[in-house]
Formats: C-alpha cells, sequence, structure tokens
C-alpha cells in the first residue's frame, strides 16, 4: 500500500487512484527562457523516479508535465537574444529535452505548451468571469480570491494575512484591482509584445492559468497528484487550485506533492551569491548518470546539498552497482532469500517514495549477490530495481585487443610465466580494466 505525504493535508495518506491501477499525474514543467538549473533537474528526476516506481508497481501512469512557452523571461530573453519568443521556447526546450535524456528521464505522456492552449485558457478564463469569479480591468482579468473558500489553505496561509501583507502595495498594477491580492488570469499586452486576441482585447495568459487549463484539458476535472517544487506552494499552486475549482465545481488534485530544494555547499542556490549551476553547464565535468543517481537516491521532500564531495560519493556507489551488476553467475540461487529483499524494498518505497530507504535495500541487496548469489533471475530483479532509479547499465562489449590480452594473461599463468601475466595485468590496468582472479575464474571489472 503506497501512502503519500499530502502537502494539503501535511500528513502521510494511502494513495486510492481515481482508477484502479492508473495514475493521472501533472507535473510543473519549466519556463522555457533558459538552461534549466540543479533544482529543475532535481525536481524533474524524483518525479521521474515516482512515475518509475509507481510502474514498477504495475500502475499505469498518465505523466503530463508542461513547457511555459510565454512569459515575462521569455519576452526579455528575445530582446536580448534578437529572436522571437518563439524562437528563444524552441531553443530551450530543445536543450532541456537533451539535458533530461542525459539525466535518463523519460519523456511524460504529453508535454503540452501554452500557446497551444490559448483558446482553451481564454475560453476558461471567461467561464470564471461569467460566474463572477473574475473582472475585466483595463484589459487586465483579475481573479476574485475572496470568494474562493479555504484560499492559500495548502500553503497553510489564510485570506486575512495575505490581505494583511499586502494592505500596503501601491503599484500601477494594484490600482487596477478590486482587492490587492487578487490575480491576474489575463494580462493586456504592452506595446512591441506577443498577444493574442481575446473578449479583454490583446493580451497573453497570467503566470498560474496555463497549468489549470492543461491539467483538465487532457486529465479531466480531478487528478490524482500535482507535484512540483516547494517554491510553487504559494502562490502557483495555490491560484491553480482556486481557480480550477471554481470553475468545475470539483476537487482540482486529490494529492499534492512538492519537492525539496537545492543547496550549493550548505548555501541556498541564488544567482546574486554566484552558486547558480545550470545542468548544461555541470554535464560538461559529471556524468549524466551520476547525476541522475545523486538526485533519485534522495527522499524527494528533503533538501539536497549539491557538493563535490557527494557527487563524487554517488559516482563510487553507482560504480560498486555496475561492478555488481556485471559479474559472471554463480549457480543456483535461493529465490525465497531474494523475494527478502524485494519486500524490503517495496515495503520502503511505499511509505512516501522513500529513495534513500529504498536504495540502502539495494545496497543489501548488492552485498548478498557479491557474496556469491547471482543467477539470471536475480539478475533481472535487480536490474528492475536500478531502473526505478533511472539507472540502466548496458552490457559492455570489450575491444578485441583487450580480450586477446586476457587470453594471453590466462596462457602465461597456465605456464606459470607470472611475469608476463603481471606485466599484462599492469597493461589492462591502465586501460581501466582491472582483472579479479576468483575461484570461477577471471572476472574484469572497469575501474
Amino acid at each position: 500500500m503506497i501512502k503519500i505525504y499530502d502537502t494539503m493535508f501535511r500528513d502521510l495518506r494511502e494513495f486510492v487512484p481515481i482508477e484502479d491501477d492508473k495514475v493521472k499525474m501533472y507535473v510543473c514543467g519549466p519556463t522555457v527562457y533558459n538552461y534549466i538549473h540543479v533544482g529543475n533537474a532535481r525536481s524533474t528526476v524524483a518525479f521521474d523516479t515516482i512515475r518509475r516506481y509507481f510502474e514498477y508497481r504495475g500502475y499505469e501512469v498518465a505523466y503530463i508535465s508542461n513547457f511555459t512557452d510565454v512569459d515575462d523571461k521569455i519576452i526579455n530573453r528575445a530582446k536580448e537574444e534578437g529572436i522571437t519568443p518563439q524562437e528563444v521556447a524552441d531553443k530551450y526546450i530543445a536543450a532541456f529535452r537533451e539535458d533530461v535524456t542525459t539525466l535518463g528521464v523519460q519523456p511524460a505522456t504529453q508535454h503540452p505548451r501554452v500557446v497551444d492552449y490559448m483558446m482553451d485558457i481564454i475560453d476558461f478564463v471567461q467561464v470564471l468571469v461569467d460566474k463572477g469569479f473574475a473582472y475585466e480591468s483595463e484589459g487586465d482579468v483579475y481573479f476574485r480570491v475572496e470568494k474562493s473558500s479555504n484560499y492559500a489553505k495548502l500553503a497553510n496561509k489564510s485570506l486575512a494575512d495575505l490581505e494583511l501583507g499586502a494592505s500596503g502595495r501601491t503599484d500601477e498594477e494594484t490600482t487596477r484591482k478590486e482587492n490587492p491580492v487578487d490575480f491576474a488570469l489575463w494580462k493586456a499586452a504592452k506595446p512591441g509584445e506577443i498577444f493574442w486576441d481575446s473578449p479583454w482585447g490583446p493580451g497573453r495568459p497570467g503566470w498560474h492559468i496555463e497549468c489549470s487549463v492543461m491539467a483538465t484539458e487532457i486529465l479531466g476535472d480531478t487528478i490524482d497528484i500535482h507535484g512540483g517544487g516547494a517554491d510553487l506552494e504559494f502562490p502557483h499552486h495555490t491560484n491553480e487550485i482556486a481557480q480550477s475549482e471554481a470553475k468545475t465545481g470539483k476537487t482540482f488534485a486529490n494529492y499534492w506533492m512538492h519537492n525539496g530544494f537545492v543547496n550549493i555547499d550548505d548555501v541556498k542556490m541564488s544567482k546574486s551569491l554566484g552558486n547558480f549551476i545550470t545542468v548544461h553547464d555541470a554535464l560538461k565535468t559529471i556524468d549524466g548518470q551520476v547525476l541522475r543517481f545523486f538526485f533519485a537516491t534522495q527522499h524527494y521532500r528533503k533538501p539536497i546539498n549539491f557538493t563535490e564531495k557527494a557527487v563524487h560519493d554517488a559516482e563510487v556507489n553507482l560504480k560498486y552497482l555496475k561492478n555488481t551488476y556485471e559479474q559472471p553467475f554463480t549457480g543456483t540461487v535461493n529465490l525465497t532469500e531474494l523475494q527478502v529483499f524485494l519486500d524490503k524494498f517495496t515495503a520502503a518505497m511505499d511509505e512516501d517514495f522513500n529513495a534513500a530507504n529504498g536504495i540502502t535495500v539495494v545496497f543489501e541487496l548488492a552485498k548478498w549477490i557479491n557474496s556469491g548469489h547471482y543467477s539470471q533471475e536475480v539478475k533481472t530483479a535487480f536490474a528492475e530495481l536500478l531502473q526505478v532509479f533511472g539507472i540502466v547499465f548496458t552490457a559492455e562489449v570489450l575491444d578485441a585487443d583487450i580480450e586477446a590480452l586476457i587470453e594471453q594473461r590466462q596462457a602465461a599463468r597456465v605456464a606459470k610465466d607470472f611475469a608476463t601475466a603481471d606485466k599484462i595485468r599492469d597493461e589492462l590496468a591502465a586501460k581501466g580494466i582491472k582483472l579479479l582472479d576468483t575461484k570461477d575464474g577471471v572476472r574484469w571489472i572497469r575501474d
């Protein structure tokens, strides 16, 4: 039985899907104006791992993650680069796909783009206006927050607190609102900006409306799980709930999941502090599978400390698992003992997808394998557990010259020419091939 920590209730809840054996899951994707940073990658990998575990447990997952391709940041980047907002979005969507593929992330069932849902967005906003939940002001359309029941419950805030915090606002936009806490559903176009025609004049969507529209259009009025970074609890997810439930009269998402932040050497990542790391740059020096392993094997809700040592440790641990996976079979194995590990793994991961405890079980299994319990059945089960974390080992083929050297060394040992055997061992070591002489013959691993 899978239990999920639901941010809305701040407690573990048993997962009960809308449809048996199916999961409808929406995860907020990137605003495509730059290369994604390691915080974005942490979220992407965390939810990919959660999706993989659902699939491991036999669920069919409809996994939707959007691209925000209409935004102030995209417009500003287009001006900087002297290209259109569309070209900016296309450029960084391509970069995103390349980077996350290197991290072993499965493509979403769908990756919707805001520009493809513009008429649906306009229709959605019109329903809110017609129902009295929204109003037009000088070409903008705002949501009446005070009409929303339990507004900001997700973020553990009250409307009174928010109104108090906004009471001193005097900016131009605030003057157009009935209440300072009201948020934009539609924004009137500024001169020279990209726009779409609407009943309220030329403009473009507000930030929050897009996810509500794409989630409900693709998955229905109520979805099983909505996920994203902890920074999205308020205002983004809070406003999604308010506008979606105002339109449909139904619960928007049955479970809310949020991943923790990424710190860089114990300091919160920030451009102003100069510790902002893009995945594009990180992958120049860190193997994609190592970086994936680092992110995927920690509990998704807890903060991650991104350090050189932590990444190095991930590399060492991954190499151990790879060497375990590639060793030769030892013969008959007690599959009852194997099942104990598999049951333990499921128990760990069922508790809010606790990857830290799950990977601990995987290492316990690896230790058992290395003590002489390896067969095809064990290898298959081992591979399935590794795949939950996005780790896939492909069989490596030794170059013909390396194979020949191993054979020559074996012949030298048989002839008791140990000097030649040792020389060949050293030569192979220089090529990164480490030989292990066991009672079952010679094993090799990449060092």
